[in-house]
Order: C-alpha cells, then sequence, then structure tokens
C-alpha cells in the first residue's frame, strides 16, 4: 500500500533492525524519518509531526510509553504502532489504552511488519475521510450553503434558526426550484436530530397506488408481490426527521390517513392491524399554495392546519435580483472546479442578462445555466455565447433560432418537451395526474422532466 506525503517515523535503539525496517517501508513508498531513541525520536516528531510513528517500547532515555505520551499531547490523530519484547506484552497492552493502535511483538518478519503498517495507515485514512465527507456533509446542509444577501433570505434564515431545534411541523412553500429541498435539509442538520436519519419523499413521483406501502410499509403477504416485510418511510425515519416533498399532490382518500398518523404519532403496516410507535419530525413543502388547493377542495383544511405549524416562503429568484450575481458566482466556482477550468468570472453582458432574466426554474435554472457555460467556456470569462437561448432572447425569453443560425438538435427537443409540459400543466391548472395522462405519460415521468427541465409549475 503506497501512501504519497504519508510520513513515518522509526524509533528502534537496535542499528540493524532500524534500518531493515526502514529500508522494507522505503520501498513501499513511506517517507521515513529514523530515530536511535526516544528522545531523539521526540525532537523529530517535534519537527515534522509525523503521520505515523513505529516505535519501540523499551529504550534507553526515554521509553516507547513516554513516547507515546509526548506524541498524542502533540498531535492526537498520529497513529501510534509499538514494537514489544516477549515479555513485555502486558506493558505493550497499556500502551494500546493510552492511544497506539496496534503492537508487533518480537520476533517478526519485515513482511509483518509491512502489513501491519499498511492496516493501520489504511485505518487512518479511512478515518480521515469520514471526517472529510461529515464535515462536507454538514457544509453542504447548514444554511450556509443556501446563499442569500436579500432581506427575503436573512427572514429565511432567521426562521430555520429560529424552528430547527424544535419540534414543531414546519411547511415550506415557494416556486419550483427555489431550493426548498435545501430549507428542509437544513432545518434537519441543524437540529438536536441531525445524527438521526433524514428521510425524503417526493409525493409527486409516487404512483398513487403505492403510496400508502411506501410510506407506513406492509407486512408479508399484504398483497400479491409482498414476499417480505418491509418497513415505511416513517419507520425509517424515526428519531429523526421525514420530509414530504410537493404534499399537495397526495390524494385526498390518502390525506385522512396522513392526518391520523400526525395526530397519533402511529402507523400500520399494510396487512396489520398493530399500531407502530414513530417518532418523527416532519417537514412538508409544497409548490402551489395550499389555502387555494383546499378552496379547491383538493387538500384537506384539517392537514393544512396539522403541517402548517411554522410557514416559509422561498421568494422566487426574479424578487431578489440582488443575490442573483452572488449565486451565479457561487456556481462558477463549484463547477470550474470539479471540471479542474481556470474561469475568473461573467462579462458584464452576462450579468445583465441574468438580472434580466424571469428565471421561471429559479435557483435550479440558475444552477443548470452556469453549469452548461462553464462546459462550452472555451476562455477565462462567460460571455453571452456560452448561454442558452432562453437568455439571450428578447425580453429574456425563449426565442426560435435566427435565420442562419442551426440550433442543437437536443436543445430544440428540450424547448418542445418544455413547451408541451407547460401547456398541458396551464390547461390542468398545474394538476400534474392529468396533464400526465394528457401528454400520455407517467405521473412519475412528468415529474422528472419538470423536475429535470426546470419548468415553472406556478399556476
Amino acid at each position: 500500500m503506497r501512501i504519497g506525503g504519508h510520513r513515518l517515523l522509526i524509533v528502534e535503539d537496535e542499528p540493524l533492525l532500524r534500518i531493515t525496517m526502514a529500508d522494507a517501508l522505503r520501498k513501499e513508498g513511506w517517507t521515513v524519518d529514523v530515530a536511535e531513541d526516544g528522545v531523539k525520536g521526540a525532537a523529530l516528531f517535534e519537527q515534522h509531526l509525523h503521520d505515523t510513528v513505529l516505535s519501540d517500547l523499551v529504550m534507553p532515555k526515554l521509553g516507547g510509553m513516554e513516547l507515546l505520551k509526548r506524541i498524542k499531547a502533540l498531535q492526537p490523530e498520529t497513529t501510534v504502532v509499538i514494537i514489544t519484547a516477549h515479555g513485555t506484552v502486558d506493558r505493550a497492552v497499556e500502551a494500546m489504552r493510552e492511544g497506539a493502535a496496534d503492537f508487533i511483538a518480537k520476533p517478526f518478519s519485515m513482511a509483518q511488519v509491512v502489513v501491519r503498517i499498511a492496516n493501520v495507515c489504511s485505518v487512518r485514512l479511512l478515518r480521515e475521510q469520514n471526517v472529510r465527507l461529515q464535515e462536507q456533509l454538514e457544509q453542504r446542509h447548514s444554511f450556509s450553503s443556501i446563499i442569500g444577501r436579500s432581506k427575503a433570505m436573512h427572514e429565511v434564515f432567521d426562521l430555520i434558526r429560529l424552528v430547527a431545534d424544535s419540534d414543531a411541523s414546519v411547511l415550506i412553500h415557494g416556486e419550483s426550484g427555489t431550493g426548498k429541498e435545501m430549507v428542509a435539509s437544513a432545518i434537519h442538520f441543524n437540529s438536536g436530530r441531525r445524527a438521526k436519519p433524514y428521510i425524503r419523499v417526493s409525493c409527486a413521483s409516487l404512483p398513487e397506488s403505492l403510496i400508502e406501502s411506501e410510506l407506513f410499509g406492509y407486512e408479508k403477504g399484504a398483497f400479491t408481490g409482498a414476499s417480505e416485510r418491509r418497513i415505511g418511510r416513517f419507520e425509517a425515519a424515526s428519531s429523526g426527521t421525514l420530509f414530504l416533498d410537493e404534499i399537495g399532490e397526495l390524494p385526498l382518500s390518502f390525506q385522512v390517513k396522513l392526518l391520523r398518523v400526525l395526530q397519533e404519532r402511529q402507523i400500520e403496516r399494510l396487512g396489520s392491524n398493530r399500531p407502530i410507535d414513530v417518532d418523527v419530525r416532519f417537514v412538508s413543502a409544497s409548490l402551489r399554495p395550499l389555502e387555494e388547493e383546499i378552496k379547491a377542495n383538493r387538500f384537506r383544511e384539517d392537514l393544512y392546519f396539522r403541517v402548517n405549524t411554522v410557514a416559509i416562503h422561498l421568494p422566487p429568484l426574479r424578487d431578489r435580483i440582488e443575490d442573483i450575481s452572488l449565486l451565479a458566482q457561487a456556481f462558477l466556482m463549484e463547477f470550474s472546479r470539479e471540471r479542474e477550468r481556470d474561469i475568473e468570472g461573467f462579462s458584464d453582458e452576462v450579468i445583465g442578462l441574468f438580472e434580466a432574466h424571469s428565471w421561471p426554474g429559479n435557483v435550479r435554472e440558475l444552477r443548470n445555466v452556469i453549469e452548461r457555460a462553464v462546459l462550452f467556456c472555451r476562455g477565462r470569462v462567460i460571455t453571452a455565447d456560452e448561454l442558452p437561448v432562453a437568455l439571450r432572447g428578447e425580453d429574456g425569453k425563449a426565442s426560435r433560432p435566427t435565420q442562419g443560425r442551426v440550433e442543437p438538435l437536443q436543445m430544440a427537443v428540450e424547448r418542445a418537451e418544455v413547451e408541451a409540459i407547460r401547456a398541458a400543466l396551464q390547461s390542468t391548472d398545474g394538476r400534474r395526474a392529468e396533464a400526465a395522462e394528457l401528454l400520455g405519460i407517467s405521473r412519475k415521468t412528468l415529474w422528472e422532466k419538470i423536475k429535470n427541465l426546470d419548468i415553472s409549475v406556478d399556476f
């Protein structure tokens, strides 16, 4: 196992053994320093703060136990492996209680040393990767990842801080692409439930016939094809947070069952009449105002009051123009780093087009535009030529290709799909099930296209 940049210190008072171990480990790719006693080993460690230390337990001047304590005081994450002779195994075990990762008993072969060091280094690397991943996860879900300096967004941040560590039900509403999912995850990961499950369910993508089994689970034999017990999303989210996205898409027949669960904090799997207690923080989102759905008899008023203890409204991007350049720069840094591109920024014309555009897909649309621009950019500044037709068209509206300009086939197909889907949604007042039937596609396929194509459905 070769580890680039990994520095190892060998502290051993027997010259031949010290040299032999150093040669064997250098051949495996490690950068190796050596010391003939604990005092010199401690001095070398203070100079380089090695990643791994291989130390004899019994040495003159400063023994391995004392060296271990000094190392751990200076840099607790350093991996220490103790070499012990026959009769001192008990002290090696004591060293492990003090923080040593492993011990190697004499006599041993050089192959054993290489394998043991490789093993402890692998564990160290995995631990470091886990720490980095955890830090990235916390950063991703903290509301520092929700970018905005406008007054409207500061109000959103204040509400997240206020409700995050409570168990109040939160309803997030806003147009498609405004960041409702990010707010829901920020609420969970800034709460006392952050170490527990965070389960997200898209109600719009679930076929009506599967909603109850997906959320409540089922017993073996509950229906044809139920070959084994399966727990539902409520049980999976126990002690954590359940986020129901597009809650307004739930059929009325299921809404009464959801209301009962939220009131009683119990579910019953399909095929069973045994109630199961569930402890979940409930967060939901809707892109259409549920008050209007109540008036149209498509959403239960009693369920609305249950899920709407605290309401968070996410403003559309067109209502927070001062955030556009900030968001664009953040996305540019993200995609430039991801694609290893050295792109400095945007031309003044591009910023003007961004601020003039209506952004029907909101932040998600802006993010996709930046990703595309980074992909097509050939210089160090993104110009209008790298933007989609929709942003270059008159007044920021989609335009047909001009004479002599050939539109890429994929872009033409996507534009035609967007027009067809918007027409179907407009004719059904945004009801996706009916729109999907008009288009001849499944409800799930329609939901995926709406999301992938950044189609505004605020009708």
